[in-house]
């Protein structure tokens, strides 16, 4: 990264953090405590480890922002992002109370703070020791309101990632074939996925014949046999912290016409989904438009799931597309598109976009085919 684009993401940063203080006042709170992981890294850029060790960024509401981290960590807090934003960034040593630290430190008679919503249970109850007299909520209220629309920079971040798992998908004929088991091919879809462009593989499925009924399969012993479908279903974090997920249905041979017409009113339900997201929909109104068609069409019983799921620096955030939600859709909000179809102990499908609701439609950002693939 050049000293400009540092600079550039250290503004970025900043203004993110800003922000983060305004709600936090704006909802009433004294200050924001958060720990490793996704709105750690959102607001600071520093991707820490989740260590039994307390690392925790305080957002006040009134005041500047700052970062406990153990003595040890010290220096890796510097050189990430976090040492680039100007805040303070203390350590603790091994034999301090790093909870009676940030308690110090938090503004006279805080009465109300909010945790990260994945804040470890042993943490989150060593602050209620702490700050005995302060009510504790979750962070989630204030900060997924900001978090949920992406900036453009975030939405680049999420094409790149589009791209890379893409690059993964069109290369399935190279693993993908029968006599091979489920795991076989898993392993060198992991690998492909880190080859073309992610630092880590987050989750590969290859579900083939009955196990495509499962969705949330992963992978098995089974040797994938000629006929069968095959669900695939991978995704993974880039270097910028921004997460893949895709699904595509392949067929190791001539599948059977079951099979075909069942692919053939998925397709269709989803295509009609993608092209139906604009800004104003709700996100239970979307979910009913691929639901209806595909109970219209006798599989009602089977689609078991909501349509999707936000996507950013967490494979799963808002916004959920779910039956009855009244989320209204706006523009920068990312999400999966992703109905299926599943007959227990026969076979399923699935098909996953990942797409950004704009200005007046919305951009899908996986772009291989989504029909059905056939390989020999």
């Amino acid at each position: 990264m050049s000293t400009v684009q540092a600079s550039a993401k250290a503004l970025h940063l900043t203004d993110r953090l800003e922000r983060a203080r305004q709600a936090t006042a704006a909802a009433g709170l004294d200050a924001l405590l958060i720990s490793p992981g996704a709105d750690l890294r959102y607001l600071t850029g520093y991707d820490a480890k989740p260590l039994e060790r307390l690392t925790c960024l305080v957002v006040p509401a009134d005041g500047e922002s700052f970062l406990v981290v153990p003595e040890l960590e010290r220096a890796a807090a510097h050189a990430s992002p976090a040492g680039s934003l100007g805040i303070e960034i203390t350590g603790w040593g091994e034999t301090e109370d790093p909870y009676a630290v940030v308690a110090a430190r938090l503004p006279r008679g805080a009465a109300r703070v909010a945790v990260d919503n994945h804040m470890w249970a042993e943490k989150t109850t060593a602050f209620r020791t702490a700050l005995p007299y302060t009510h504790q909520g979750l962070a989630g209220a204030v900060l997924n309101d900001l978090r949920i629309r992406k900036a453009p920079d975030e939405a680049e971040a999420l094409r790149r990632a589009g791209a890379a798992i893409d690059r993964v998908h069109s290369r399935m004929g190279e693993w993908l074939r029968a006599g091979r088991t489920e795991r076989e091919v898993g392993r060198d879809i992991s690998d492909a996925i880190v080859a073309e462009g992610h630092v880590r593989t987050d989750f590969v499925i290859v579900a083939s014949g009955p196990n495509s009924a499962s969705p949330h399969h992963e992978v098995s012993d089974r040797v994938i046999r000629p006929g069968d479908p095959v669900l695939v279903d991978i995704g993974g974090t880039t270097e910028d912290g921004y997460c893949s997920d895709c699904t595509r249905n392949y067929a190791v041979g001539q599948p059977s016409p079951d099979y075909l017409r069942l692919h053939e009113v998925l397709l269709a339900a989803q295509r009609l989904q993608t092209v139906s997201i604009r800004p104003g929909i709700t996100a239970g109104e979307l979910d009913a438009i691929g639901r209806d068609f595909i109970a219209d069409a006798g599989y009602g019983a089977y689609f078991i799931h909501r349509t999707g799921h936000g996507i950013g620096m967490e494979g799963h955030e808002e916004p959920y597309i779910v039956t009855g939600s009244d989320l209204v859709l706006e523009p920068g909000m990312a999400f999966s598109v992703e109905p299926g179809i599943y007959l227990p102990d026969r076979f399923g499908a699935r098909i996953e976009d990942i797409v950004i609701c704009s200005e007046d439609g919305g951009e899908r950002l996986n772009r291989t085919d989504r029909e059905l693939v056939v390989l020999p």
